[in-house]
């Protein structure tokens, strides 16, 4: 008896979902968070570490859903509707949130979802679906004071368009500074 309901435990734990819609059985959960470590190398080729930023985490859940099922999911009975709201939460490209067993995410869409069915799995849906949080933030346009308002408007006034410039050219080798300094 105890061997079922831990089944129960693992397979129907409450709480997941994919922007609002809940699966009826939690096969898998694959969590995945990165650090990218910027590397430099300086003097000599030692590498030098000098800076690190979060990536966006990725996710990937194994639901599936049943056409007999009565677990509570919205679409309770119709995995056709399931798969299609999922499809549809994907072209839509709008941030969601995902609620996993381990954690809740927030700014989330759907990567890629992939289903199999055969004829043992026609009245069900597995579903393997690849979300990603996406970073969002806000910005702000601001406009510079005119340029005679400036202390020093060369460098910090806005830039301007002032045609189109023939760029000079300018040996600058060794063997040409020789050539100029003994007058050749």
């Amino acid at each position: 008896m105890s061997l079922i309901g831990d089944l129960q435990t693992i397979l129907f734990r409450q709480g997941r979902s994919i922007a609002g819609i809940v699966p009826d059985v939690s096969v898998e959960e694959a969590h995945h968070d990165e650090l990218t470590i910027t590397d430099h190398p300086v003097e000599q080729g030692a590498s030098v570490s000098d800076h690190a930023y979060k990536n966006p985490a990725d996710v990937t859940c194994r639901y599936g859903w049943s056409n007999s099922s009565s677990v509570g999911s919205l679409f309770a009975g119709d995995v056709n509707a399931v798969y299609q709201q999922l499809l549809d939460l994907q072209a839509s490209r709008v941030p969601f949130d995902l609620v996993t067993g381990k954690r809740s995410y927030c700014n989330m869409l759907i990567k890629s979802l992939s289903v199999t069915t055969d004829p043992a799995t026609e009245d069900a849906l597995m579903v393997s679906a690849t979300m990603r949080q996406i970073i969002i933030v806000e910005t702000q346009v601001t406009t510079l004071q005119p340029a005679e308002n400036h202390a020093d408007p060369q460098s910090t006034a806005p830039v301007e368009n002032t045609g189109v410039k023939q760029p000079k050219a300018t040996d600058t080798s060794l063997l040409y500074r020789m050539g100029s300094a003994l007058g050749l």
